[in-house]
């Protein structure tokens, strides 16, 4: 089953309280996102930059392409979700701060330093 057609099964009760979204946004259908981050990608974000983040968006959207759990359906569109409108209100110039960091896994922590790597040239 598509993620578009399991997202429109999953009923609201499933949502649990509005307090963890943003009030006034509604998931958008995954497709319609996949597009929306892909051509904030385009203005937002540096060409040399892009590369790198289009790959990244690409690769998460067809690794989650065929997820059954609705709970991890709606948390994965929520997070593109604040991470466009991030990009609409900030493009790429915020810093992470301390909090942000220390809620991140270790998986996530090595990841970031992957990415951050990759985006200043380093090579292993």
């Amino acid at each position: 089953m598509r993620l578009s057609q399991r997202l429109k099964m999953t009923s609201s009760s499933l949502l649990g309280s509005k307090a963890s979204l943003d009030r006034d946004v509604a998931l958008q259908p995954p497709l319609h996102l996949y597009r929306r981050l892909l051509r904030l990608h385009r203005t937002k974000i540096p060409p040399d930059l892009r590369v790198l983040g289009d790959g990244y968006l690409k690769s998460e959207f067809r690794e989650h392409r065929n997820v059954e759990n609705p709970i991890h359906i709606v948390g994965f569109l929520t997070e593109w979700q604040r991470y466009a409108q991030h990009l609409e209100e900030y493009g790429t110039g915020e810093k992470l701060d301390k909090a942000r960091l220390l809620k991140m896994s270790d998986d996530q922590i090595g990841q970031f330093y992957g990415l951050w790597k990759a985006s200043h040239g380093y090579r292993e």
